[in-house]
């Protein structure tokens, strides 16, 4: 990208886990359209790298799982751009779809460590940062499932409900500093909702026959907006929510029942 626009994140720096697809991929853009430097941070190389090429931003490989990894890249977007402004912790793996019964240790463990502990490390690493300039905006992906309880992702949902409350207890702790955190339930077209559809391809239509708008919404131009609100300085006074984009699909629950062994 050639120069970079004056817009509502002018001069922020934002640390977007998990952006080299997906969701997070489409918020790292809509915050570089709006002006903020960006650090890629991706297990994936290839999508890693070619996200941030594409908004002129900073890769760094990162494993959420990983606390080192997670520390270095707090201090790689601080050593590169000086600061950390926003921190959306949104990197997420695979589901492996089974009963509440034939769920492994390592599947529950796994699941936390990226879900739970992962941005629990970013959190603690950005808050310093944040707190020294007396403005900090945290934004924590979390999931309907949870919500919901949708079968087949108990880790999932468990861990998502568990940064959920993360996210509340950071956000009574920090409201005097000057940082907010925020969480977001998007409903959304993603690549793992498209990974679901793929194994369980009959949902697809219901999920959005189930939804109140008809339709699950697009990372880019449904998601990204809400998560630039949450990034800026008009989200001064909100702080331990929870945002449901989802066109409503919370108010009623969506439809969501695979077919199980």
């Amino acid at each position: 990208m050639s120069g970079r626009r004056q817009g509502r994140l002018a001069g922020r720096v934002a640390v977007v886990t998990g952006a080299g697809d997906g969701i997070g991929a489409a918020v790292a853009r809509a915050y570089v359209a709006e002006g903020a430097r960006v650090v890629v941070a991706e297990l994936s190389e290839q999508h890693g790298r070619a996200v941030a090429a594409e908004v002129d931003g900073l890769y760094v490989r990162t494993d959420v799982s990983d606390k080192a990894q997670v520390h270095a890249m707090v201090d790689a977007a601080v050593s590169t751009y000086g600061s950390i402004d926003v921190l959306v912790n949104n990197a997420w793996g695979h589901i492996p779809y089974s009963r509440v019964e034939d769920k492994t240790d390592d599947t529950v463990d796994r699941a936390f460590a990226v879900g739970f502990r992962g941005p629990l490390w970013a959190m603690q690493a950005a808050f310093p940062h944040m707190k020294s300039r007396g403005w900090g905006r945290v934004v924590n992906m979390c999931s309907l499932n949870g919500v919901n309880a949708h079968i087949g992702s108990m880790e999932y949902n468990t861990a998502k409900e568990a940064l959920r409350t993360l996210t509340r207890t950071a956000a009574r702790e920090w409201a005097p500093t000057g940082v907010v955190v925020n969480a977001m339930c998007p409903g959304a077209k993603s690549s793992a909702f498209r990974r679901a559809m793929a194994e369980h391809p009959e949902l697809e239509a219901a999920a959005d026959a189930g939804n109140p708008m008809g339709r699950i919404g697009d990372p880019l131009a449904d998601i990204a907006p809400v998560a630039v609100f949450l990034a800026g300085d008009d989200c001064r006074y909100l702080t331990g929510n929870t945002l449901f984009v989802d066109g409503g699909a919370h108010i009623n629950g969506v439809a969501w029942q695979p077919d199980l062994p």
